[in-house]
């Protein structure tokens, strides 16, 4: 059940952070040519979230592909939503460790048996 509340915990902030950037943040994100950057961060949120929810659904069997793509989201988004917000660069050298989650956590959902 803490699986559940996380993943739609996850979906809540991404549907969040998007309004906010696109309303709230728009300025400040244009003026440091960061809108794609965020709006990057929000989409893979999102899809991982929701992909979250989804193994949370289906219980324990999955548990390691669920929390390499929570990883993935704190580290390729959240990354991504710090680089956006604060225009230091050198955050981007975190985001492909993200992506290699995302990639594993997909990859195990290949690899795993079925139950």
């Amino acid at each position: 059940m803490t699986m559940i509340r996380i993943a739609a915990a996850l979906c809540f902030l991404a549907v969040a952070l998007g309004a906010f950037g696109a309303h709230s943040l728009r300025a400040t994100l244009e003026t440091h040519g960061m809108l794609d950057v965020w709006d990057k961060a929000v989409l893979y949120h999102f899809i991982h979230a929701i992909a979250l929810l989804v193994l949370a659904l289906y219980g324990t069997a999955n548990r390691g592909a669920w929390w390499l793509l929570f990883a993935g989201i704190f580290l390729f988004s959240g990354s991504l939503y710090l680089m956006a917000l604060t225009n230091l660069r050198w955050l981007g050298a975190v985001t492909p460790l993200g992506g290699l989650c995302f990639l594993a956590g997909w990859a195990w959902l290949i690899i795993a048996p079925m139950r």
